[in-house]
């Protein structure tokens, strides 16, 4: 149980990874308000996890939309209300957007991505990062995905909302250094969820043929499982991981569970980041002035 007696808020909790990281915090012991946009779903959520919870337990639900600054406002002050303090905020919340080349799809589902899926996780940590800095402890936990390692071709507001997701975690650890803040991206892999049923949906060419087809053999063969994603974002909550701070995870490649054991190395080091590749790192000679 070891998130036993921590307070946290997840968004996006209703179905996919956000739900697999409910019931994982359940499990691990924690107390927890659940958000998502769908009110009677997100209910639903809540009476299946209470079976999970230990009696002291409290699993606590609002439908909220996490792009909406009196939602956001509201999740934080119900949260407030509940729980003497928040220890973690998971920032799950978010959908692939409009897909195809930028010159055809629709701006308005274009920008609704870029709302949800970046501003909706801004606007969490706006709302919480006071109260951790009051009590001098924090534990963000922001998903990201491959769009933030890689470019997508047709599905730019994902790709560019994930990039920024992670380049913000990063600025925001910075910030709040000094507070015992940490603040972290999950990279939870290739997930079986409705975002991936969403883009097997569309036409092939739309999404990019190959994309497709790589997308189409992940469904039919095999996929990275949540649970996985939902571990990283349980040990990321926990006091295991204190310390580590402004890095992008890969809930399926990196050795997290022993992270702590080099925690000054990634402190002192641009390790798990974003970062310009430069010639000398492919071989090459030139590219110095």
């Amino acid at each position: 149980m070891t998130l036993t007696g921590r307070n946290a808020i997840i968004t996006g909790a209703s179905q996919g990874l956000g739900r697999a990281i409910a019931e994982a915090y359940v499990a691990a012991g924690a107390n927890v308000l659940l958000c998502a946009r769908d009110g009677q779903l997100i209910q639903d959520v809540r009476a299946e996890l209470m079976s999970l919870a230990m009696p002291e337990q409290r699993v606590e639900v609002v439908a909220a939309d996490v792009s909406n600054v009196a939602d956001v406002q509201r999740l934080a002050e119900t949260a407030f209300a509940l729980f003497p303090q928040v220890h973690v905020l998971v920032n799950n919340a978010g959908i692939y957007g409009p897909m195809g080349p930028i010159e055809d799809v629709d701006w308005a589902e274009w920008v609704r991505a870029i709302e949800i899926n970046l501003m909706g996780s801004v606007l969490c940590c706006r709302a919480l990062v006071a109260h951790f800095k009051a009590h001098r402890y924090g534990k963000i936990v922001q998903l990201s995905g491959g769009g933030a390692t890689q470019p997508l071709a047709n599905i730019s507001a994902y790709a560019a909302s994930k990039a920024a997701i992670v380049r913000f975690a990063e600025s925001l650890a910075l910030e709040t250094k000094d507070f015992g803040i940490d603040i972290n991206a999950i990279a939870p892999g290739a997930l079986k969820t409705r975002l991936l049923d969403q883009l097997l949906a569309n036409d092939p060419d739309q999404v990019g043929r190959d994309f497709y087809n790589r997308m189409a053999k992940l469904k039919d063969q095999g996929s990275t499982p949540l649970e996985i994603g939902a571990a990283l974002a349980v040990y990321l909550g926990s006091p295991a991981s204190d310390g580590i701070s402004g890095k992008l995870l890969s809930a399926q490649w990196d050795p997290w569970e022993s992270l702590q054991d080099h925690a000054d190395a990634l402190r002192q080091t641009d390790i798990y980041t974003l970062r310009r590749i430069v010639p000398k790192d492919r071989g090459f000679t030139w590219g110095d002035r």
